[in-house]
């Protein structure tokens, strides 16, 4: 089987998580994996940021030749949700016949925690996924204006630390 990159969400994927989701996998990206699958079997919902995410992802893997994310075991609720903001053009949800289909118990008995959900409430990364599926699908514009206007006040109004003397 060729090399892929396998996260799991347990519980919600959101703002709180996707920041660190982002973050491995595009250091999994840098070791040149080319395959990545979000396993969202105990995944008991997404918000747009976690979704935002998963675009970021994708349209990433877009520009290397070869490269995919697929999205596994998406109920389907996670499933309406990719589906209602255009993302299932950028990614395969549920895979019929994957490649890695006759090992997800092995794969996943091999995981390990990630440990903390890292930073949360990071603005700049919440503002990125809200425009990340603006860029994604242009039917989304309309849905994200008002959090994308409020996200950008936030950051404009961010001082940035003066240096001591």
């Amino acid at each position: 089987m060729h090399s892929l990159a396998w996260v799991s969400c347990d519980g919600k994927g959101s703002f709180l998580n996707s920041l660190k989701l982002k973050q491995w996998v595009e250091g999994q990206i840098d070791k040149g994996l080319k395959h990545v699958v979000v396993d969202l079997d105990k995944c008991t919902g997404m918000d747009s940021t976690f979704m935002g995410t998963l675009a970021g992802i994708a349209m990433k893997l877009c520009k290397i030749d070869g490269a995919k994310l697929e999205v596994a075991f998406a109920n389907g609720k996670n499933t309406q949700s990719l589906e209602d903001l255009g993302l299932d053009c950028l990614m395969t949800v549920n895979p019929g016949h994957p490649s890695w289909q006759d090992q997800v118990a092995e794969i996943r008995g091999a995981l390990t925690p990630c440990g903390d959900q890292g930073e949360g409430t990071n603005r700049k990364h919440v503002y990125e996924a809200h425009k990340t599926l603006c860029d994604a699908d242009d039917s989304n514009n309309e849905k994200f204006a008002t959090v994308l206007d409020c996200l950008e006040q936030e950051l404009a109004a961010q001082v940035e630390p003066r240096p001591r003397s």
